[in-house]
């Protein structure tokens, strides 16, 4: 028997589409640097499964956490929210 709990979502912005049924989704988040407590961006770039290859380059999409697909992709995208201009 499974267990499925409430699965984790990030919106970001798709870098790259160059993969077959892949693309690299960069989130960024904004964090306080712990000593001169200024506000700085950092960013983190998932593999995100794209199963209709629908996505491109600039699209603001929602991703949320999967089972592992390949070696280093566990996302997967949900809706895109926003197309690229």
């Amino acid at each position: 028997m499974s267990q499925q709990g409430n699965k984790k979502t990030m919106i970001g912005l798709v870098a790259s589409d160059k993969m077959t049924k892949t693309v690299v989704v960069e989130v960024t988040r904004k964090m306080r640097h712990a000593v001169y407590h200024k506000y700085i961006q950092r960013r983190t770039r998932y593999k995100a499964h794209d199963a209709n290859d629908e996505c491109q380059v600039g699209d603001r999409v929602l991703i949320e956490e999967c089972r592992p697909l390949s070696k280093d992709k566990r996302w997967r995208v949900k809706r895109i929210i926003e197309r690229a201009v």
